[in-house]
């Protein structure tokens, strides 16, 4: 008996993305048809155990324009919709889809923000900043900061206390009797 690989999916108003995550997969192997249907199937593992899955999308694809990359870990789709616009949902099918079947939040856009997501940034790409590691050093002082070497900030009030340029006088303290 065939398992079902996990399926990741995102949309923008002329495609769908959809990414079968399934590591080690061996002979993968997609079929689209112009009417809706994806199916996938492959192989993993030491084992040969069968993967597969066959969905009927909300709509219809523009087969010819779809891109399909496979990789160790993933195959990634590119699916061009055969008319622009936003699906309702990915399967055709109404109520709850299938547990295996996962929004890709990494290439999610909300119809409203599909115009901005289009626009190119900065050019930060922050792909790859998985843990963040690379940013360890920005805890605390001023480490690392170009034209920053060399400053003496002994002068600074760093505490928060109000400074004086008096000495502040104390009574004496009387031994209280008891």
């Amino acid at each position: 008996m065939s398992r079902h690989p996990e399926i990741l999916w995102a949309q923008r108003s002329d495609k769908v993305f959809i990414t079968v995550s399934l590591p080690d997969a061996k002979n993968p192997q997609v079929k689209l048809e112009p009417d809706g249907r994806f199916t996938f199937s492959a192989t993993e593992g030491s084992s040969n155990q069968e993967y597969s899955t066959d969905l009927e999308l909300f709509g219809k694809l523009n087969v010819e324009g779809s891109k399909v990359a496979t990789g160790l870990r993933h195959t990634v789709c590119e699916l061009q919709k055969a008319e622009k616009g936003w699906w309702k949902r990915l399967l055709k099918a109404e109520g709850k889809a299938p547990p295996y079947v996962k929004a890709d939040w990494d290439k999610w856009v909300d119809e409203d923000d599909e115009e901005d997501a289009a626009k190119p940034t900065s050019g930060f790409d922050m792909g790859g900043m998985d843990g963040l590691g690379s940013m360890a050093g920005l805890g605390g002082g001023l480490g690392g900061m170009p034209g920053m070497e060399g400053m003496d900030f002994s002068g600074f009030n760093a505490g928060g206390e109000a400074e004086s340029d008096e000495d502040e006088e104390f009574p004496e303290s009387k031994d209280a009797e008891v």
